[in-house]
């Protein structure tokens, strides 16, 4: 016997599963998608001077004070046989992804509260949509990195033995697991700051110390050497496994660990199922809270 519902072509209700990711419906908006990719994109440097160049101007005037206060000045070594200005862009680079779709995404309810109250469409796809835009941001620092890698290994002087490993075809993957963990924290905090605002600048805050906790700026055998007692809060550290494993890659120098890569797999799958949950518990009732 068919039901009211039955004649309507979308059906609009609160009533979702734990965890409800609906593929189908997100295609259907993927128009929508594209859209809000295109925003972030174009307004976020439209009435700047240097426009997308700032893209190249943060990773390279950071990794050029990393080199001069941690390399130089603090005399923290890098992995032998490894540029210190490259390896820090590397560790750089990688972080900033990270970075940016945690924050991008940690405020998705208070940024678009005005949206979401008028019109409906799956609101994952707006966390969605700073992960994607980010990728463009990602993609030209990554070439940033190449044009480096290029110069250190063939042109300066003296050269660099440095050779990436075949299992740098494995970079997608890590890609897709800081996007899961970039996301699926992103949802939970955002879903929580709908309640309690000042812990969005907490999170601001919080994400600067996580950066001397991942690795960036060091590798993981120097923490190990120097604070061996702590070196269990890196080791289990999913980002810093990332970053030393993206370096492992691209410098083809020690050996990439398998068993950290799975550990880190497994708990930013369980992050972003988490975040997910919490996200479509929230926008249920958000509206009232805001």
């Amino acid at each position: 016997m068919k039901t009211a519902e039955d004649n309507w072509l979308y059906v609009i209700t609160s009533k979702k599963k734990l965890i409800d990711f609906n593929f189908s419906e997100i295609w259907r908006y993927r128009d929508l998608l594209i859209l809000f990719v295109k925003r972030d994109i174009i307004t976020l440097y439209k009435q700047t001077v240097l426009g997308p160049l700032w893209y190249l101007i943060q990773p390279l005037f950071t990794s050029l004070i990393f080199t001069l206060i941690f390399n130089n000045l603090a005399d923290i070594p890098v992995t032998d046989g490894v540029p210190n200005f490259l390896f820090n862009l590397a560790g750089i680079t990688s972080w900033n992804y990270f970075k940016e779709c945690l924050i991008g995404t940690s405020d998705t309810f208070k940024k678009n509260e005005n949206i979401f109250g008028k019109v409906y469409f799956p609101r994952v796809i707006m966390p969605m949509s700073v992960v994607v835009s980010n990728l463009l941001k990602f993609g030209i620092q990554i070439l940033v990195l190449i044009a480096f890698y290029i110069y250190y290994v063939w042109f300066a002087t003296p050269s660099f033995d440095i050779i990436p490993q075949i299992n740098l075809a494995l970079f997608p993957f890590l890609v897709i697991m800081m996007a899961l963990l970039g996301l699926g924290f992103g949802m939970i905090i955002s879903s929580i700051t709908t309640k309690y605002r000042d812990l969005f600048f907490l999170i601001q805050f919080g994400v600067q110390l996580l950066m001397y906790g991942s690795a960036v700026m060091y590798p993981m055998s120097y923490f190990k050497k120097k604070l061996p007692d702590y070196y269990w809060l890196i080791e289990y550290n999913p980002i810093a496994v990332i970053i030393e494993s993206f370096r492992t890659m691209v410098f083809g120098i020690g050996d990439l660990e398998f068993n950290k890569l799975i550990y880190t797999a497994f708990f930013s799958i369980i992050i972003f199922l988490i975040g997910l949950v919490v996200f479509n518990k929230t926008e249920k009732n958000f509206i009232d809270t805001i």
